[in-house]
């Protein structure tokens, strides 16, 4: 596998992460209340739901910095080299992590694999630019 590959499924799972908190929003607020325009003064979701939402930001946030760095590798010729697809797979395992342990509400655990994701990003630039 490439880079590209794994790029692509960070970019399907990124891509899939909002639809757990959308269907139980339905399924608390109702389906119309989710499908109309948002209400300033609604409330915002609580527990699992909220960071589940929240995941799915980070998810994004980040997918805009690995998303560019696999694309550096891709025009230096680097999508095959080692560092850069091993990097490139542990992004996605650790923004996968990242999301059930945010969803699960474990804090640490949540830290360690964003930290693993972003390192991940930066050894796929350093892999590229080797």
């Amino acid at each position: 596998m490439s880079a590209v590959h794994w790029l692509a499924l960070a970019v399907a799972l990124t891509a899939l992460l909002w639809i757990p908190y959308v269907l139980a929003r339905m399924a608390t607020e109702g389906v119309w209340a989710v499908l109309d325009n948002p209400r300033l003064d609604a409330e915002p979701p609580s527990g699992w739901v909220a960071r589940a939402s929240a995941a799915h930001r980070n998810a994004v946030e980040n997918l805009v910095l690995f998303a560019p760095a696999v694309g550096v590798a891709v025009a230096r010729g680097a999508e095959d080299v080692p560092l850069v697809v091993g990097a490139a797979a542990v992004y996605v395992a650790c923004r996968t992590g990242h999301y059930v342990v945010y969803v699960l509400g474990i804090p640490v655990l949540r830290t360690l694999t964003f930290a693993g994701g972003w390192g991940a990003t930066l050894a796929v630039l350093y892999g590229a630019l080797l």
